[in-house]
Order: C-alpha cells, then structure tokens, then sequence
C-alpha cells in the first residue's frame, strides 16, 4: 500500500476576480479522459465517458467548470477511446452556446458579439486507445510546459477547494500532491447501543473509514522522470515510487467528492444536481 506525507497546512489563496491580474501563473490543468468506462457499459457503448451527461452536460464540463471557478482555464486532455466524439463536442462548443445568422444562400456564418462565453483554452491530445494512465500523463509533457500543472480524471466530481490545494503544494516543496478523500459509503451506517436499539443512521455517509486517493493532483515536472513508457500505470509504480523517495504530499479533503463509475453514481450525481444540491456547482 503506498505510504504518504499527510500535512495539515491550509494556506488561503484567493481566487483572481474578473479584470484582476492574478500574482502568479496559474497552472494548465491536465484531464484524463481516453479510457473505456468499461463499469459504465450501458452509457460507454454510445458515447466516451467524458460526455456521459449530469444535468445536460457531460461530465468533463463540470469538471472543467470547477477549474474554472478558480480561475485554470488552460486545459490539456487525453484522448482515447471515442476521441473523435470528444473532439466534435469541443468544436461544437463555441457554436452551440452563442446566438448567430446563417445565410443558407452561401453558407456564411456570423456570430454575434453581444455574449460572454467561456474563455478556456482547450489542448485535446491523442495519447492512443490502450494507453496506461502513466502513459497518458508522459505523453502531455510537451503540451504542460515546464511548470506545475494540475491533474485529474474526467469523472471525478468535487468541491475540493482549488485555490488552497495550490497553495498548500507550493508551501512543501515536493513533487506532488494528491487530494486525499474519505471514501464514500455504499450502504447507510447504523450505530447501535448495549440493548440493540438504533442511536444514529446515517444514509450513504461521506466520511468512510480511511483515506483514499481522490485524484485533484498538483504536480511538478520532475514526476515525469518516474513514468517509464505507456505501460506504466499512475497509481501504481509512480505513486509508490514518489512515497518513497517523500515526494508525495496528502491534502486531506473532508468535503464532497464523487467519482461516476456505474449507473447508480450518475444517477446519484444527476439527482444533486435536478434538486439543486450539487456540491461541485462552485460556479456562478
């Protein structure tokens, strides 16, 4: 089992506000989304995981929108299984969100200058259809520059608060940082007194026994240096290399988090969000 640092640090960062210079660069954020969702078959058959939807829009827009929120607005993303559907959506993406005259005489299309859309730079890179998920993060080095960037998966939901998890990195020093989590509980937690009776029940409660690896990574480029090829698997070898050299940092994240792995977490997710309580929704 990989060992980690666990600190405790929490350093405010304050989000940039619109026509506020921020003080420093903030990070590209890089977003796996090439695997095959094989434990969501039903949804994967049709469409890549990226964009199996929550509330009309794929999951990776959620994701991209809780960046966003804190002011990462350059994306970097791994491409795989069903690119070119993922591809067609982000072409599609500027068209669809804004109000525009077609002439249907010659084709011609102009687009009307009266909206604010989203301003995001979106780097969408192929990284092959059975690449490991070390393979995928080697293969956006060139596109990642060489500074920190962010790393995540495309089906990973979460109100972990960005702008400190930034901060808490850069105040250790170390190569990586990993968003630890509680795991969610699959079942309602039932606390019994001495003569059997019911004290508590707690429906699905978030804060399981334990930490687990929640994605929401910050990371320098010297983590590229323990992923060997396309075989390597991130959460095996690096992860576990990283821990024991002490360059693998825990922020513990005590708040919501989700992943979307089967048809009973997206209708989870989907019923947040219909009745107004989506954690992740850090967005305006």
């Amino acid at each position: 089992m990989t060992q980690l640092l666990m600190e405790g640090v929490d350093l405010p960062l304050s989000r940039s506000k619109p026509g506020q210079a921020a003080s420093h660069r903030l990070p590209p954020v890089a977003i796996l989304a090439g695997g095959l969702g094989t434990r969501l078959a039903e949804e994967t058959a049709a469409r890549p995981k990226p964009l199996v939807e929550i509330g009309g829009h794929p999951v990776i827009w959620h994701v991209m929108k809780h960046y966003d929120a804190y002011g990462m607005n350059e994306f970097v993303i791994a491409l795989g299984y069903k690119k070119e559907a993922v591809i067609q959506y982000f072409l599609d993406l500027y068209a669809t969100n804004r109000n525009l005259t077609i002439r249907t005489t010659d084709g011609s299309v102009r687009f009307h200058e009266d909206q604010r859309g989203l301003d995001w730079t979106i780097h969408l890179i192929d990284t092959g259809g059975s690449t490991a998920t070390g393979g995928r993060i080697k293969r956006l080095q060139q596109q990642l520059g060489g500074g920190t960037f962010m790393l995540t998966w495309c089906d990973g939901l979460s109100n972990v608060d960005l702008a400190k998890l930034h901060a808490f990195h850069r105040s250790h020093g170390k190569l990586a940082t990993m968003t630890v989590v509680r795991a969610p509980s699959r079942f309602g937690v039932v606390e019994l007194d001495g003569g059997g009776s019911v004290r508590q029940f707690r429906e699905k409660p978030q804060d399981g026994a334990g930490w687990i690896n929640g994605a929401f990574f910050v990371l320098e480029p010297g983590i590229f240096d323990y992923i060997a090829d396309d075989t390597t698997m991130w959460e095996r070898e690096p992860l576990e290399r990283l821990a024991a050299a002490g360059e693998l940092v825990g922020y513990q994240h005590d708040s919501f988090w989700q992943c979307m792995d089967t048809l009973r977490e997206k209708k989870l997710l989907e019923d947040l969000w219909s009745d107004g309580k989506a954690p992740w929704k850090t967005w305006e």
